[in-house]
């Protein structure tokens, strides 16, 4: 039996990038952020039925979700695909690398892995420090890195998918000076104040 027979069969997403060689380097995302499903990042809605199975969700679909829910993307599904496609083609002409672990390594960046929550004594609000779901961590990545996207490219000349390839490289190599990153940071130094 020869190597190419006996290893796992390509997964292209969008016809071009291998999810197979993907690794995702946080272990402790590693189970939210899932790269074992269609390749076709569009579910239509069947992985959302209850709580916990959008972890079912392909990574790449769950940022086209996001992307969507601005008031200006509302239901674009077909654009916010042609958003990302294209912004992964910029990520891979810039960095050379597979866009999709890209992707996963701005995910384990930009979730905090601390927050804030308000504990009531005698009718006084107190925040208290503590530690972040597994779960929580990915869906705020998401969220942060689509709010940059929105926060960069809404009622300015750069184009969406630039805006997004930029986002996710700047992430992914943790620099502070990225939206999603900066945010994570306050939500964590306001945590840390609150222990």
């Amino acid at each position: 039996m020869s190597e190419e027979a006996s290893a796992a069969p390509a997964r292209l997403l969008f016809n071009r990038w291998d999810i197979n060689e993907v690794t995702i380097r946080d272990p402790g995302i590693a189970r939210y952020v899932n790269l074992n499903s269609m390749i076709v990042p569009h579910s239509c809605g069947r992985l959302t039925r209850q709580e916990f199975h959008k972890a079912n969700m392909l990574i790449v679909e769950r940022l086209i979700n996001q992307l969507m829910r601005t008031e200006i993307n509302t239901g674009k599904k077909q654009l916010a695909i042609r958003i990302v496609k294209d912004a992964f083609e910029i990520i891979n002409q810039k960095t050379k690398k597979n866009p999709i672990e890209v992707l996963c390594d701005a995910v384990a960046n930009t979730g905090p892995r601390e927050e804030t929550v308000r504990l009531k004594y005698g009718g006084i609000n107190v925040p208290k420090s503590v530690d972040t779901a597994p779960m929580r961590r990915v869906n705020t990545a998401v969220g942060l890195i689509a709010a940059g996207v929105y926060s960069a490219s809404h009622k300015k000349k750069k184009p969406v998918a630039n805006a997004l390839a930029e986002e996710l490289i700047a992430a992914a190599n943790g620099d502070p000076k990225c939206y999603s990153v900066a945010k994570r940071e306050e939500r964590e130094r306001v945590a840390k104040s609150a222990r």
